[in-house]
């Protein structure tokens, strides 16, 4: 870890709500997303005089500032903007700055100028009494903690979700208490902006399959990984902690692994103070307790081995350890499969019984950007169905490679887009099949950008074919819809079959300089769908 992190002060500057009035509180960032609006308006709720300052013109953050001026709750003569520039001044004459998690603090003279720094999340935790459920991890994160808050609120409670999932807890605050628990999605720069704070004690602590990520803010995986660390480390013994068993990089990626440990998951294990409770796609070891995938005739199924204390009635009165979680899915593939599964584990430990979280998660029916499928188009010439899937949420090449196994089938798969440091051998290889991949797309569409020419010379060894890369979404749209119509179509795309064929938009890259983030870009690209494949 890098010598030069920033520790924050223990607790909050406020030390209650009322203590906010009359405070002078800059916001760094609004954006777009929720975060900075929600800061808004908590703080001038509250009493604060607030400026809003954010390098974006006025002309970009429209959205954001005519939803703040159409709130009639607000008292705006209290509010200022300080648009397309940052001042010294905002930040030293704070009473405290309220910054965003994509800022740095290290090398910042604005936040350093500042006399505190808070965030959105840091707030919220200070004066929050609810029950917490705090997931992070690399994939796999807004998609666990969406089907843990699903299935909360389909069980009776009365459940909030927030964080990096675009929702700011602040918007929900004051409408929690000791029986409202909270599910919190949280990335690594968010857990980054709590060091030293001790004010996050969840219940129970989530961290999904840890893969290479954000290496151009990072630079090295222990540095990222160590704010991931951050999730458990203000836990007790009377909390959770839920990590991965299975294999993955970490013996290559850690700079330093310890004696014993195959995965990050076994690393954490040894850290936390929490019960830790291990999740796989395949089987847990004898001695260890979680919740585990089995497939058999085709049918996946979820199960958790629980010690006796965390057992359900039924598994008691039947003198039985382990118990059936998860049946019947909506939602595609692996990953779906194992979120749903640490999702059904996080429920077990609220005390909602088996059958029920069984029955709730055959329901849940995934998020937006992630697999979700958006479009079925029938080519009036053949008959030949195609259905859409939109997997933007998909920024790191393993999980594109995941995406394309996905369907036990082929698939037309649409990827590429801005490199971030990352690694594109693993895709490549899957694409090629030299990992022992099954199924090989049957064509692969590249959308422009740095980290398609990454890709590239890869596919190019592995004698992968592929059509672009394409200026735009509707330049690759069109294209692909042009063959679809060729006479050699039956050859190209294989007979016409009683199912649609899938084509899934899954980059593996971020969304920059095409598109504005990742939900912009899987927006996008439903609206092209959809004005292409009428």
């Amino acid at each position: 870890m890098e010598n030069t992190v920033h520790v924050y002060p223990e607790g909050c500057y406020f030390k209650s709500l009322e203590d906010i009035k009359g405070k002078h509180v800059t916001i760094m960032g609004l954006g777009l997303n929720g975060g900075g609006e929600a800061s808004v308006k908590f703080f001038l709720r509250h009493g604060a005089y607030v400026t809003v300052t954010d390098m974006k013109s006025r002309q970009e953050l429209e959205p954001t500032i005519l939803s703040i001026m159409n709130d009639p709750s607000l008292d705006r003569s209290r509010l200022t903007y300080v648009l397309g520039q940052h001042r010294m001044e905002d930040f030293s004459a704070a009473d405290c700055v309220i910054k965003t998690p994509g800022v740095k603090f290290e090398g910042n003279q604005y936040l350093e100028a500042a006399k505190a720094v808070e965030t959105d999340l840091s707030v919220f935790l200070r004066f929050c009494k609810s029950p917490l459920i705090a997931v992070t991890g690399s994939k796999g994160k807004s998609s666990t903690a969406s089907a843990i808050h699903y299935g909360l609120q389909k069980s009776g409670y009365s459940a909030f979700l927030g964080g990096n999932i675009t929702v700011s807890p602040l918007s929900f605050l004051e409408e929690t208490d000791e029986t409202t628990p909270v599910v919190l999605e949280l990335s690594s720069w968010q857990l980054r902006d709590l060091r030293g704070r001790k004010l996050l004690k969840p219940k129970i602590s989530i961290i999904t399959k840890i893969l290479p990520d954000h290496q151009n803010w990072y630079g090295d995986m222990d540095s990222y990984v160590d704010d991931k660390r951050l999730i458990y480390a203000d836990q007790g013994a009377g909390d959770f902690t839920i990590l991965d068993a299975d294999e993955d990089g970490y013996l290559s990626e850690c700079a330093t692994p310890k004696k014993g440990c195959r995965c990050w998951g076994d690393d954490f294990a040894r850290e936390t103070g929490g019960r830790v409770l291990r999740y796989s796609q395949t089987g847990l070891p004898r001695d260890t307790w979680g919740a585990f995938l089995t497939e058999r005739n085709g049918m996946v199924t979820g199960w958790a081995k629980l010690p006796e204390d965390l057992r359900s009635r039924q598994a008691m009165q039947h003198h039985e350890n382990q118990e059936q979680m998860l049946k019947d899915l909506l939602v595609p593939g692996p990953i779906g499969r194992i979120n749903a599964l640490k999702a059904a584990l996080a429920l077990h430990l609220m005390r909602i019984n088996p059958e029920q979280i069984r029955n709730v998660l055959a329901e849940w029916p995934g998020l937006p950007h992630r697999l979700e499928a958006c479009h079925t188009w029938k080519n009036a010439r053949d008959g030949r169905m195609l259905t859409f899937y939109n997997d933007s949420c998909s920024t790191v090449p393993e999980s594109t490679a995941v995406a394309s196994q996905s369907f036990k089938r082929e698939i037309i798969l649409i990827a590429g887009g801005t490199d971030k440091g990352l690694d594109f051998h693993p895709l490549a290889r899957t694409l090629s099949g030299e990992d022992g991949s099954k199924y090989q797309p049957r064509q692969l569409y590249l959308l422009e950008g740095s980290g398609t020419d990454k890709l590239i010379p890869l596919l190019d060894l592995g004698r992968v074919r592929y059509m672009g890369p394409y200026p735009s979404l509707k330049d690759l749209l069109m294209e692909l819809k042009e063959r679809l119509s060729a006479p050699d179509a039956q050859q190209v795309f294989g007979s016409v079959g009683r199912t649609p064929l899938p084509v899934v938009f899954s980059p593996g890259c971020t969304s920059f300089g095409m598109f504005s983030n990742e939900f912009d870009r899987g927006d996008k690209f439903k609206a092209a769908v959809k004005d292409v494949f009428i």
